[in-house]
């Protein structure tokens, strides 16, 4: 598990030092607007937020579910912070509402059985991925989490996830850090979660 967390926040610090890729202002002013740093659950240090770069993250930026979003009509940004703490936001403008309604149902089907699927992949790891509701916001936010510790390694790490919709368009948005469920901020990645889809348009 000390390698996932690695790969995670490798991904997240590599973007952090890379250039936004050059778009046209008439095309900026059609995309669907992103989270702001300071809109990421409050930390102990500041969080920092890549520009908004084209496609999705190198490593899917979805854990348990890296290539389930379209590269197609994708744009993503990293955040991170000084200590081990680090999110992203994935967001795609997919061809038909029907389309959207089939990515979030795979997203979440995706999230609610990540716990078991890790476990299968990486003998000894203990993970338990939980559903933590709805939240009421456009066509809605729903809200998981992922608790793993490597009895191994004596390393326990957290994510939160959040998948919601408007319209056409979905948002995954991830949190995570070292520790349990129980230091997790899921009351404010909630507020997150509702700001992310507010946000889009």
């Amino acid at each position: 598990m000390n390698t996932l967390r690695t790969a995670l926040a490798a991904g997240a610090a590599a973007a952090l030092g890379l250039a936004a890729l050059a778009a046209a202002p008439a095309q900026a002013a059609a995309q669907p607007a992103f989270l702001a740093a300071s809109q990421m659950p409050a930390s102990s240090t500041p969080w920092t937020a890549t520009q908004v770069f084209t496609g999705v993250p190198e490593n899917g930026g979805a854990l348990c579910a890296p290539y389930k979003i379209p590269a197609q009509n994708t744009r993503y940004r990293e955040f991170g912070t000084e200590l081990d703490t680090n999110g992203v936001q994935i967001t795609t403008v997919a061809r038909t509402e029907a389309d959207a309604v089939k990515l979030v149902d795979t997203l979440r089907t995706s999230l609610a059985g990540c716990g078991p699927l890790l476990e299968r992949q990486n003998p000894g790891l203990k993970a338990v991925s939980a559903a933590h509701g709805k939240v009421a916001v456009e066509e809605g936010a729903w809200v998981y989490s992922l608790d793993t510790a490597d009895p191994q390694i004596g390393s326990t790490d957290i994510h939160l996830f959040a998948v919601g919709r408007d319209g056409k368009t979905v948002t995954f948005v991830r949190w995570g850090q070292m520790g349990d469920l129980k230091d997790a901020p899921l009351t404010a990645f909630k507020a997150t979660a509702k700001t992310a889809v507010n946000k889009l348009w």
